[in-house]
């Protein structure tokens, strides 16, 4: 094996979820492709084009030549636009048109990853062809195809794999986000701490310290007296922190203590991702 070991988990969590995709939509009826997901604006059939245009990207495919319709109300900025390309180019595909270029792309990825001889600090094209670290492409995307696989999950009514490999790439790509969220968003007071307490079947406790300069740090030790103390089952964490529910509608899967205002300022910003 080529693949540098700092690398490997990536590549297991990526393989573990866009299988278990492959095996979620392989035997889906044509009516099944247009269920609403909890991404905004996106079917079934949406979330796995975007998943296939992402792979091509990494494998060097050019992107399609598209205009893309004026009446897509969910795409509301660059970014957006930027990403609804490879969604809308594949908007009348049947069903067997979408398996079969998922699994001749799986196919594709396999092979690239058995061949990357590549150190994990050379830099490769991300989206807005800006450069990034192989290694921090191959864990942004192996975070975003398991997100995308509970989304699938979601709409198909098939949970599972919430402890995946993916799951705990997941969980470091958040929590890293976390100290912005609690210390420069939601303005935690300076000197202070806030816990957040996960169960499930990913469970972690972690507090955000805030310093005297208002720097927010991560930490595994629980702090005494903290300002705010916010506990949540894993799912529920991922679908706040990836904006696929609003606070008011897992109110009652979220208990806060503390500060109130400083518990709804961090859940009014807790969407983590871009």
């Amino acid at each position: 094996m080529s693949l540098h070991p700092t690398l490997q988990p990536y590549a297991d969590a990526w393989t573990h979820s866009v299988e278990a995709i492959s095996e979620l939509v392989q035997p889906l009826p044509e009516a099944d492709w247009n269920r609403r997901t909890p991404c905004p604006g996106w079917s079934v059939r949406d979330v796995v084009s975007h998943l296939i245009g992402l792979d091509s990207e990494m494998l060097g495919d050019p992107r399609p030549i598209h205009t893309l319709p004026r009446d897509l109300f969910h795409v509301t900025n660059e970014h957006q636009r930027y990403m609804e390309m490879q969604v809308d180019v594949r908007r009348h595909h049947t069903a067997p048109e979408m398996t079969s270029e998922l699994e001749y792309m799986i196919i594709r990825r396999n092979r690239q990853l058995r061949n990357e001889s590549r150190d994990p600090g050379t830099k490769v094209r991300g989206p807005f062809g800006t450069d990034l670290t192989l290694e921090e492409s191959m864990r942004r995307h192996a975070f975003a195809v398991w997100v995308h696989e509970q989304d699938l999950r979601t709409a198909l009514g098939s949970p599972g794999n919430l402890d995946s490999p993916g799951a705990h790439v997941a969980r470091d790509v958040l929590l890293d986000e976390l100290p912005r969220v609690v210390a420069e968003d939601a303005q935690a007071p300076r000197s202070s701490a806030v816990v957040v307490d996960v169960s499930g079947p990913v469970e972690f406790l972690r507090t955000v310290r805030v310093d005297i300069q208002g720097r927010g740090t991560l930490e595994t030790a629980p702090a005494l007296g903290p300002a705010a103390t916010l506990a949540l089952d894993w799912e529920t964490y991922v679908r706040l922190a990836c904006g696929r529910v609003t606070p008011e509608a897992v109110a009652d899967r979220v208990k806060t203590e503390g500060d109130p205002e400083l518990a709804a300022a961090i859940l009014r910003h807790f969407v983590l991702t871009k």
